[in-house]
């Protein structure tokens, strides 16, 4: 993992950063905390401290914008520091110009070239690893073999088909699958502009780098970032807050590297024609145009795999020139009745209720006779409800004809 990280900065230069950047980020954090030593502020900001933050520290000291109130011994690490009243002073100037308190960013530049090192293009999954992956669920051959070429494109899917047959499943599932090491900052730097990357929501982290390593960057697992009727245009630029002058990185920025899903495509307020204009430049040539709060337009890298999940079908969503962007159409089927007692066996097992064949069976029939089609998702909502009838009717949780029977009187809908 340690592998993709880049190594620690040995120079203010090789940061990127300014030193007046760096002392109104350190009196910021100093204005936060109040006190706190010199190790805590390295730790805090990501910073080396011998190298890189102790000058910034002598020249705020002999600015008389820090005051040194001693420490635990001789090691400059321990030193207490304490913001001065023209200190404060300074970092309310620059609170005012923005709020970012925190490891300090990296340039675009270095972001951009990370992201491309680390690209989802160069994962590559096999037919044993994709089916390991997805052997929680229950699919046929046919569409194990449509996705794994998918995956490995690296562009865009689209997969289709009614609702509760395992495409939301499916997709979370892909990521586990992007293997191999990545990194992103905490934050970036565009011009005075700070854009915040890593979020605890949406990231998880894997190690804490240690002080070989630039520790401005966060080493991650590749993530599955999942937008659905909520999703918005203007989710999809940079996020200024007005009150920290912060800029949010848009969802597909924080989802680089990894998997993006849209579910329930078709369901957003903006319509999917809007939404597809919005990618067409990001489909076809993987570079993503976003605009900062000053008017500064930037180009970032458009690297996820792009999943969009439906219940409709897509020549009724988008037109062929959109079709044609979207890379790859699967459609994932409902169950079929073999499927369908596989899903339930294994729910039972779950469950640990004792599984006969003969209650898949008839929960088939059942449908068939009231024009209901099967879904995948039917075993596990139908035992949800096998087990609270069982509790009401002070019974164990077993598939006889009686809870059965109540469970799917309770559940389905005849149509």
């Amino acid at each position: 993992m340690e592998q993709s990280a880049p190594l620690a900065p040995q120079t203010l230069e090789e940061t990127g950063l300014t030193s007046a950047f760096v002392a109104d980020l350190t009196l910021k954090l100093l204005y936060q905390k109040g006190q706190t030593n010199a190790a805590e502020l390295a730790d805090t900001l990501c910073l080396p401290l011998p190298k890189i933050l102790q000058a910034t520290l002598d020249f705020l000291r002999n600015e008389h914008f820090v005051e040194v109130k001693g420490g635990s011994g001789v090691a400059a690490s321990t030193y207490i520091y304490v913001i001065s009243q023209k200190g404060a002073e300074r970092a309310k100037e620059a609170m005012d110009r923005n709020g970012y308190v925190g490891a300090a960013p990296v340039p675009l530049a270095s972001y951009v070239a990370r992201v491309r090192s680390q690209s989802i293009g160069d994962v590559q999954i096999t037919f044993e690893s994709l089916r390991k992956a997805l052997s929680h669920l229950v699919l046929p051959e046919r569409t194990l073999r449509q996705l794994g070429p998918a995956i490995n494109s690296g562009r865009s899917i689209f997969l289709f088909g009614p609702p509760g047959t395992g495409k939301s499943s499916i997709a979370e599932s892909l990521a586990s699958l992007l293997h191999g090491n990545m990194v992103l900052p905490y934050a970036v730097l565009v011009g005075q502009q700070i854009i915040r990357v890593y979020d605890p929501s949406r990231h998880r982290p894997l190690i804490q780098l240690d002080a070989r390593f630039d520790r401005r960057w966060v080493p991650v697992a590749r993530p599955f970032v999942e937008v659905g009727g909520e999703l918005t245009l203007e989710d999809l630029d940079l996020n200024f807050d007005p009150v920290t002058k912060v800029h949010e990185a848009p969802f597909q920025m924080k989802a680089s590297g990894g998997v993006l899903l849209v579910d329930d495509f078709g369901r957003q307020r903006a319509s999917p024609e809007q939404l597809l204009n919005r990618w067409i430049v990001p489909l076809d040539r993987d570079v993503d145009f976003l605009t900062t709060a000053d008017g500064r337009k930037i180009e970032v890298p458009f690297d996820c795999l792009l999943v969009f999940a439906t219940n409709r079908t897509p020549s009724s969503l988008v037109d062929e020139a959109f079709l044609r962007r979207i890379q790859y159409k699967i459609e994932i089927k409902p169950p079929t009745d073999a499927e369908f007692a596989e899903i339930m066996r294994r729910v039972c097992e779950v469950q640990k209720i004792t599984f006969y064949p003969k209650a898949a069976e008839w929960i088939a029939q059942y449908c068939r006779e009231r024009n209901i089609a099967l879904r995948s998702c039917h075993p596990r909502d139908l035992m949800q409800h096998l087990g609270a009838a069982a509790r009401f009717l002070l019974k164990p949780a077993e598939l006889t004809p009686e809870l059965v029977e109540l469970a799917c009187e309770t559940y389905f809908v005849p149509l």
